[in-house]
């Protein structure tokens, strides 16, 4: 399988995070996967923002649950950019998407999206929760999924067993030989985040991993001739 180079929430370093516009550069940069996060309004939709609150990446504050579609659409997401929700994403760029969720009533409203329009191809699913996994591979059948973990032992592993992940996305920074080793033998692909140096991105390729998730496009171009 070829190295995938992921752009985390688009290209977030160079970008206002999980907006169309940075959706649109990492598409533009060539990047393999474009990954973005799933909250659910106060009104039920399917909005891309990372945080349960809308604080840190726009002019307004509050938790999203508390908001509904309509008040979120009037908020700045940086420059200028509104708020999007999962289905203009679908429209606006043509890459794969990673699409990560956070509890078990989001994987209930991405199921109903995947399946109408038939996303299985195009869209996997990952999440820090084992249950969301769970739940989204139990409603779609043939899903992608994968775990994302931040800190974890050979554990990980046993848990995306568990879930039916294929996939393990995992901290580079707390990543070990172990772990790779104990991945690999039960047949898990393994991503490493977030990719942002050179010295992360020789660690990545020494350990032959099959991807890494990165805020940067460059990763996209030294990551071919990195050993």
């Amino acid at each position: 399988m070829n190295f995938l180079t992921i752009g985390h929430r688009g290209v977030m370093g160079v970008e206002p995070e999980n907006t169309l516009r940075s959706f649109a550069a990492a598409q533009q940069a060539g990047l393999d996967l474009i990954e973005l996060d799933l909250h659910l309004s106060k009104d039920g939709a399917l909005v891309v923002m990372h945080d349960a609150e809308v604080d840190r990446t726009t002019d307004g504050s509050g938790p999203i649950a508390e908001k509904t579609l309509a008040e979120l659409r009037m908020l700045d997401a940086g420059r200028g950019e509104q708020v999007p929700v999962f289905e203009e994403v679908l429209d606006a760029v043509k890459a794969p998407l990673q699409a990560e969720i956070k509890d078990v009533a989001a994987a209930r409203a991405l199921a109903e999206v995947m399946q109408r329009r038939d996303l299985v191809s195009r869209v996997e699913v990952s999440s820090f929760h084992d249950e969301a996994i769970a739940e989204i591979a139990r409603l779609v059948p043939g899903v992608r999924t994968a775990l994302i973990a931040s800190r974890y032992g050979t554990d990980v592993v046993e848990r995306a067993t568990a879930a039916g992940a294929a996939t393990v996305c995992l901290n580079i920074r707390r990543i070990t030989l172990e772990v790779v080793e104990s991945a690999r033998k039960a047949d898990l692909r393994i991503i490493g985040w977030v990719v942002n140096t050179q010295d992360h991105l020789r660690l990545v390729r020494a350990l032959q991993l099959d991807g890494a998730t990165t805020d940067y496009p460059e990763i996209k171009r030294t990551g071919r001739f990195t050993a």
